[in-house]
């Protein structure tokens, strides 16, 4: 079973055949989604700007086009932008020359250069600086090598002072140094992976509502904002806070007191009606003061600051109360808290999230309750890697695009980004993910996927809002709420065109 309105992860043989059985080589149906493709890109764009003080009204706009349907969306993005900034100017290099443009670009051009007149000009090589750079030289039918007169034409854009590059679809011959790809209509195998992409922006163009039979196994797909749908849907009336479960977080200590309280912070936000949190007993009053929504309860300390056995009784007498447990953050590596934790987890049954330094070989392994393991790369190879999967067990595989390991699958989150490289971003995550998971339905692969996609969401709208180096993680939960009420397709600074003008 797959989350729903995930997409799945095309081979380029795949992307050629879903293209073919979309459009059949007819152009009346290609212009349309060319046309949405191009504007999405420039409306994402923009809004990626943001992260670097928006984009300036007299912005200079680079446009690498190729002879094919990559070129042609490059060059609809460009006019996109031109139309929403009177003043901004583009360039346009032919890779192959403007007589090689195959009709649809050909059209993309014409048009272009009849909205923008004087503002768009043709030029032999990049010139000077700047502020943007779409690159639609070629598209996943790329064959290689490229010809040296291209590489050197990726190289000059590499190496020339432009604020921002965007790659369509893929990274150009695998040299273009993107700093965000657009994937249009599908996610491509190549640019998973692929350093020089980027981050990779998912533009949904309706492909798979209208498609069927990719030969995809479904192993490998692309999260979508449209997993948080039932989270952007009216309460029923009749609810109470039990009605929204209870989450119990679990962790803290002397030398690392912050963590539990964002974790604790960030599963309140996450819409569950009633949140327990156990720490050490000394941080209760001051955790009380600041966050009165939870139940602190104190739990003895051991010598160095971590919880000691002596206090499990304080989660047993509770336990039955709660519909997901939160373990890890802030825990501290004592052998006593250690011991302490793997009891717990042993011997729990309500689904739960283990983290940080609760993420041991002995810990993670214990016990046979749902689990949902959220490590980074260091603490994963420490647990032995995707090894440990069974069912059961959901990894979320933290780093620049996230991933989510369960049944087979490997699902991809592709929001987020540098800001989110700061401690204590993962310990929002936990108990974000902690507090969907006990609102039920216990599943933990849809609880996982819904708390990724929401922490990046709300990254990206952070960034855009302040930038990406002068703001606190915690500021990451005033963003919460937004990315929730945003719609399923996004904001539009380009005014795309109506939605009918492009289903194939």
């Amino acid at each position: 079973m797959n989350v729903p309105r995930s997409h799945p992860i095309l081979t380029c043989a795949l992307a050629r055949r879903v293209e073919e059985q979309l459009f059949g080589g007819d152009e009346t149906k290609e212009w349309p989604a060319m046309q949405r493709a191009g504007r999405a890109i420039a409306a994402a764009a923009v809004r990626d700007f943001f992260e670097i003080g928006g984009c300036p009204p007299r912005a200079r706009v680079l446009v690498l086009a190729g002879k094919g349907h990559n070129g042609g969306d490059a060059l609809i993005a460009a006019q996109a932008i031109l139309e929403k900034f009177p003043d901004a100017r583009a360039e346009v290099i032919f890779a192959f020359g403007s007589r090689a443009l195959r009709p649809l670009a050909a059209r993309a051009w014409r048009e272009f250069s009849r909205t923008a007149g004087a503002r768009v000009v043709v030029a032999p090589e990049p010139r000077g600086s700047y502020d943007l750079c779409l690159d639609g030289i070629f598209g996943f039918q790329f064959r290689p090598p490229a010809e040296a007169r291209i590489r050197s034409l990726i190289d000059q854009a590499n190496a020339a002072p432009i604020r921002m590059r965007v790659a369509v679809d893929l990274p150009s011959a695998g040299l273009f140094q993107a700093d965000f790809t657009h994937a249009t209509g599908s996610v491509k195998t190549p640019v998973v992976d692929a350093p020089e992409a980027g981050r990779v922006r998912y533009l949904d163009l309706g492909f798979f509502s209208a498609v069927t039979g990719t030969g995809d196994s479904g192993t490998n797909r692309v999260l979508t904002s449209a997993v948080l749908a039932p989270l952007r849907a009216l309460r029923p009336s009749a609810s109470d806070k039990r009605t929204y479960g209870h989450v119990f977080v679990v962790g803290g200590s002397g030398g690392y007191p912050g963590a539990v309280l964002m974790a604790v912070r960030a599963a309140l936000r996450s819409g569950v009606g009633l949140v327990t949190a156990f720490v050490p007993e000394p941080l209760v009053p001051a955790f009380a003061a600041r966050v009165p929504e939870a139940m602190w309860v104190g739990w003895p300390q051991t010598p160095e600051g971590g919880l000691a056995l002596e206090g499990e009784h304080l989660l047993r007498a509770r336990l039955e109360r709660a519909t997901a447990l939160v373990i890890g953050p802030g825990l501290g590596r004592e052998a006593e808290t250690m011991a302490l934790a793997r009891s717990v987890v042993g011997t729990s049954r309500v689904p739960m999230v283990i983290d940080a330094d609760a993420l041991q070989p002995e810990i993670v392994g214990a016990g046979k309750a749902p689990r949902i393991l959220t490590p980074h790369a260091g603490e994963l190879a420490r647990i032995g890697g995707r090894t440990i999967l069974k069912p059961g067990v959901t990894i979320v595989e933290k780093g620049p695009a996230t991933r989510i390991v369960a049944r087979k699958a490997v699902y991809h989150a592709f929001s987020g980004g540098p800001v989110l490289a700061r401690g204590g971003s993962g310990d929002l995550l936990a108990g974000l993910i902690g507090g969907l998971l006990a609102q039920g339905p216990a599943d933990p692969l849809l609880a996982a996927a819904r708390g990724v996609v929401w922490h990046g969401l709300a990254a990206d709208a952070l960034a855009r809002a302040h930038g990406q180096v002068a703001v606190a993680t915690t500021q990451l939960l005033d963003f919460l709420s937004g990315a929730l009420r945003e719609s399923a397709e996004g904001e539009d600074p380009c005014s795309r065109p109506p939605e009918e003008d492009y289903v194939p």
